[in-house]
């Protein structure tokens, strides 16, 4: 790795595509060239400089989920109607388990090269995968962060095809964040004016990632990002992030008259929701997919940790349909996708890559 080219974009001899297969071929991630000791960071990771305003008065919603009933779904429809996040506290969660599960994200990060190496592909059909970037040769550049995937229902992986580090934690955390995924899936069927349990019926919950970040301090952050903007490829998502601040929704300013970015600060105990792709599709664009993003490690000496856990159809049911919900379609407010298969919108996203491009773009209707 210390021997990645140093020269920007657009300089004779500088080639893109060798640079980033150069970057794979350690296996090592970004861990590794902070391990190495750069400096500056290759030209790989360069970010073009960003036209938002960095930061904003903004504050995401922090929903007590043990309130009255009827008082929650009216939080969770305002959170879900405009900003599309929310934090939830008092979420049934144990403190334990939460905290284990960072811990254990670490410890595997920050194990030695030979405890991950085995782990690294970009092998699709490896329900265990540890990578950099999985849109490394699709996205115009780099994101400074490490990512161990794990596909974790309904089809889980044996044990043993777990790194020993997160073996014992993290599929009794995928148990205990689908348990909470199902309640607010709940309300927000309730704020949709369905059944309750309407949104699980449909299988919007079948399916789970567990996907552990792990973005290392960064020598240079104002050339890079975390993550890039994006929306997430699910129905629901349930973030855990460590203490360290880094996340950013786009949220509209009214005093702006224009999208900036607003910190989603951690909340001791709080898990993190948000509505993805897939719930803005089928409940017709009333709830929003927002986009996020996650700036690069400021600190000198410690890595953020977050886990997103991604909640989706059982993928293995390749024929299922999505569209708008019919009671969310009205003669005011006609559809705005068309239907789509599960496996077709992630083709579509994975195949873009994050390229600051809403995927749901692509499926609206004319």
């Amino acid at each position: 790795a210390g021997a990645m080219s140093t020269t920007t974009k657009g300089t004779a001899g500088y080639d893109r595509r060798r640079e980033l297969q150069a970057f794979d071929d350690t296996k090592a991630g970004v861990k590794g060239l902070v391990d190495a000791s750069v400096t500056t960071i290759p030209p790989i990771f360069h970010h073009p400089p960003d036209s938002l305003a960095t930061s904003s008065t903004a504050t995401i919603p922090v929903i007590d989920l043990s309130g009255r009933r009827s008082e929650v779904v009216g939080e969770v429809r305002a959170a879900t109607e405009t900003v599309g996040f929310f934090q939830v506290v008092n979420h049934g969660v144990p403190a334990d388990l939460l905290a284990e599960m960072l811990a254990s994200v670490r410890r595997f990060h920050e194990s030695p090269a030979e405890a991950k190496t085995p782990h690294y592909t970009r092998d699709l059909a490896r329900k265990v995968r540890f990578n950099s970037n999985f849109d490394l040769f699709q996205s115009p550049a780099a994101n400074w962060r490490d990512t161990l995937f794990c596909q974790a229902l309904p089809d889980p992986p044996e044990p043993e095809e777990l790194p020993a580090a997160v073996r014992g934690v993290l599929l009794e955390y995928g148990d205990a964040v689908r348990q909470l995924a199902v309640r607010v899936l709940e309300l927000v069927s309730e704020a949709m004016g369905l059944a309750p349990d309407r949104l699980e019926k449909m299988g919007c919950a079948d399916g789970l990632s567990v996907v552990s970040n792990y973005y290392p301090p960064c020598p240079q952050p104002h050339l890079t990002l975390g993550t890039s903007r994006h929306s997430d490829p699910a129905f629901l998502t349930v973030l855990l992030q460590d203490d360290m601040a880094g996340l950013q929704v786009l949220v509209d300013d009214d005093g702006e008259k224009r999208a900036v970015w607003a910190d989603v600060p951690p909340v001791p105990g709080a898990l993190v929701i948000n509505v993805g792709d897939l719930l803005q599709l089928v409940s017709n664009g009333r709830l929003k997919s927002v986009e996020h993003r996650v700036v690069a490690n400021r600190s000198r000496d410690r890595a953020r940790i977050s886990v997103a856990a991604f909640f989706n159809a059982d993928l293995r049911q390749t024929t299922a349909v999505y569209g708008p919900i019919e009671e969310q379609v009205t003669s005011s407010a006609p559809p705005l996708y068309r239907s789509i298969t599960v496996e077709e919108f992630l083709s579509h996203y994975d195949g873009k890559g994050l390229d600051g491009r809403p995927a749901l773009d692509h499926f609206l209707l004319p």
